[in-house]
């Protein structure tokens, strides 16, 4: 362990505290109800067929068990840092440096696969027009956006979010409602059984799915990095908690289930996004266009928190001396601008990947992502095993405890194993490991040669406080 937490939070000041417990909630939901729910369904569809609702079950079990260790390790310690801070503090400085750069890598990638999904969505109206136009103008329009403080980007994430909840609400409504007053039999759960029965690829395919969903709850974490920046901590993280799990579950889990009693999975895999593939069974004239317009909100607004969490991430390592100072700089608004641009560096590699393949743009950046997501996930729950049995050692009392400790962690842990490990035998996820074992050496290698420098915070961490015309070079 560090010296002490109190260290860690020091190095972390300068950022404001503006955001508020509901703005808390929204931008969890608005990094998790992105594309991974309005896009990345498909490809789960895809691969397990109707089992798919069984997959995101799984998959929602396992983000339940990673927002309550979170939960216990947020209310005692809230830094930008985050989970990260916390590795770092309770199994070492080895261990914090790689859970930090393996999720900020993981959200920058995932920023990447936001940006290509609109230029997708914009195919729907404008289809003549190249989709790296899109890219180009929506990436500049929340780079600029971030570029405010946090109060700028807590009020638009709100919104983009409560855009998103509202409309899902709407079409789960809707969706209801033909279902349940359907009198030709079109509609019904007997869907799940047509066309190659409820488990079309057998468990194996299902099992599958489970990867995909781990990315479509993807950034529901990113609540304890913004807890950093919450007006009263404490508060605003259990309230935040308690709801965006459940809103979340039941978002996944009623949508997918009514999208595969309307649409055959043979007419959900031929069109885009399996929300617009509904409205255009249904006939409802315009609200295909409604719901398009919808999912593209929803991948903006994920989008933009993915940046505002990888650029705070990237702030937290430059604090900490594992970066280059250059990116710990704040404006006078207190944004971390030079990190930001740094970060962009996503929408730059999935702007090249979009223009050499388009077609497979999407799944070549989200299977690029899932390394370091579920790597983060899996330390995650290392790490709440470590902070449980510090304090019990040292007698210190949890503020906010949640029970099945140490079972819900260590199934956590295991089943990110091993779902890393399933990503070997997926023909879309072949790039997971691919990519993520170098570069985990390489962070490694980078660690120790670094280390040996004798880098150490004091050197690298400017004031909070210093002049704006001094903290951006």
């Amino acid at each position: 362990m560090s010296d002490t937490f109190d260290d860690i939070q020091q190095r972390e000041q300068g950022l404001s505290r503006q955001l508020s417990a509901r703005q808390l909630s929204m931008i969890a939901l608005g990094g998790a109800i992105g594309t991974g729910l309005f896009l990345g369904s498909k490809t789960a569809i895809g691969e397990a067929g109707p089992s798919v609702i069984i997959s995101y079950v799984i998959g929602g079990f396992i983000a339940l068990l990673l927002m309550g260790a979170l939960a216990e390790m947020t209310v005692a310690h809230s830094t930008t840092g985050s989970f990260g801070a916390y590795a770092e503090h309770y199994l070492g400085s080895f261990a914090g440096y790689m859970l930090k750069y393996l999720y900020w890598s993981c959200i920058v990638l995932a920023v990447g696969t936001e940006i290509t999904a609109v230029g997708d969505y914009m195919q729907f109206w404008l289809p003549g027009v190249p989709s790296i136009i899109w890219v180009v103008l929506f990436s500049a329009a929340l780079i600029g956006v971030n570029a405010f403080n946090v109060k700028a980007f807590g009020t638009l994430e709100y919104w983009f979010s409560t855009v998103k909840v509202f409309a899902i609400l709407a079409f789960i409504v809707l969706a209801a409602g033909l279902v349940v007053g359907d009198r030709h039999g079109g509609y019904g759960v007997h869907n799940y059984t047509a066309g190659g029965g409820f488990f079309p690829h057998g468990v194996s395919g299902m099992w599958f799915a489970v990867v995909i969903s781990i990315f479509s709850y993807l950034s529901i974490e990113m609540i304890a990095v913004a807890a950093g920046e919450a007006k009263d901590p404490a508060t605003s993280v259990k309230k935040a908690f308690k709801v965006t799990v459940f809103r979340l579950f039941i978002f996944y889990i009623l949508t997918l289930g009514l999208i595969l009693m309307i649409a055959p999975v043979s007419r959900i895999l031929k069109g885009g996004s399996p929300f617009v593939t509904v409205m255009e069974i249904v006939g409802i004239p315009g609200a295909d266009s409604v719901i398009n317009v919808v999912v593209i909100v929803a991948a903006l607004s994920a989008m933009n928190s993915q940046l505002y969490i990888s650029t705070r991430m990237m702030f937290s390592l430059s604090r900490g001396g594992q970066a280059p100072a250059v990116f710990g700089r704040l404006r006078a608004n207190g944004a971390p601008i030079n990190a930001l641009i740094l970060c962009s560096a996503g929408i730059a590699i999935a702007a090249v990947v979009y223009v050499l393949s388009p077609d497979t743009a999407f799944t070549v950046m989200m299977a690029l992502s899932m390394f370091g997501a579920m790597a983060t996930w899996g330390l995650i729950f290392v790490t709440h095993v470590a902070f449980r049995r510090a304090l019990k050692k040292e007698g210190t009392p949890l503020a906010y405890r949640l029970p099945f400790y140490p079972l819900g962690s260590i199934i956590g842990a295991v089943l990110m194993l091993s779902l890393l490990i399933t990503t070997l035998f997926m023909d879309d996820f072949r790039w997971t490991l691919i990519y993520g074992v170098p570069f985990t050496a390489v962070l490694a290698v980078l660690y120790f040669v670094f280390k040996r420098r004798d880098r150490t915070p004091d050197a690298t961490v400017p004031d909070p406080h210093t002049p704006h015309d001094a903290l951006v070079e």
